[in-house]
């Protein structure tokens, strides 16, 4: 049977728990900057937290994974061609670890050059979102859209497992809603993770979901551990087998 912690509820006692240790440590680093090593801010106070050989777990099975991502490749690109006009991969900023933009890959799922703006909201992909052309539905079903991330993984720029990464004008959005949102950066991001796992992944301007689906990516930021990150993901392949993504 699984840990407690890969299962349980989400309980207020816990949570908060987690952001008042963040939130402590957060507040040593500013007292000794030369400690942490970072400079003065709001991102780079924020303590790492990643358990001893999460990088060599990432680089072991990410570079398995990269040749799953090379078989597939040939018949995802034939796919993305056939259904839209454009490039076969989407590349975004986003925000990771300590706040540091990076370039992000996925393969694209959306007509070339559709943004849709909101009016003071950032863009993102709703559920119905009439952008994403057939093709680009299956993948994002199957979470096949993301495999191009395993080369942000191997750079470095993310982990298999942790808080997912938000385009950066996203991120700026929530980071204004909660107080607590910038915390999730404490561990590079994950090409899936905790929230998502228990159903919580998606554009979304529901403040109540983004609540819950950051409590979780707290909890993780402070619990992560192998076992964890290995539960983790394969949970992600069963839901991805189960067709139980709740992609959009």
């Amino acid at each position: 049977m699984a840990p407690n912690f890969f299962v349980m509820d989400l309980y207020v006692n816990e949570v908060q728990t987690v952001r008042e240790r963040l939130e402590q440590e957060s507040e040593i680093a500013a007292e000794n900057p030369k400690v942490s090593g970072y400079k003065i801010s709001r991102y780079k106070n924020l303590k790492v937290r990643q358990y001893k050989g999460k990088r060599a777990f990432d680089l072991i099975i990410g570079s398995i994974a990269l040749l799953f991502c090379l078989i597939l490749f040939p018949f995802i690109a034939l796919g993305i061609k056939l259904s839209s006009k454009g490039p076969i991969f989407f590349k975004q900023k986003r925000t990771g670890q300590n706040g540091i933009v990076f370039v992000c890959y996925k393969f694209r799922t959306m007509r070339n050059n559709s943004v849709k703006p909101v009016n003071g909201k950032p863009d993102i992909t709703i559920e119905g979102d009439d952008r994403i052309f057939p093709f680009g539905k299956l993948l994002r079903l199957l979470n096949l859209d993301e495999l191009p991330q395993i080369i942000n993984v191997l750079k470095g720029d993310m982990s298999l497992v942790g808080p997912r990464p938000y385009p950066v004008e996203e991120c700026a959005y929530w980071n204004s809603t909660f107080d607590d949102f910038f915390y999730r950066y404490a561990v590079k991001p994950g090409i899936t993770g905790f929230s998502q796992v228990k159903g919580f992944r998606g554009g979304t301007y529901d403040v109540q979901h983004m609540r819950k689906r950051t409590d979780y990516d707290l909890i993780y930021v402070q619990k992560n551990t192998f076992l964890m990150d290995l539960y983790i993901i394969m949970k992600t392949v069963t839901k991805m087998i189960n067709l139980d993504t709740n992609a959009h």
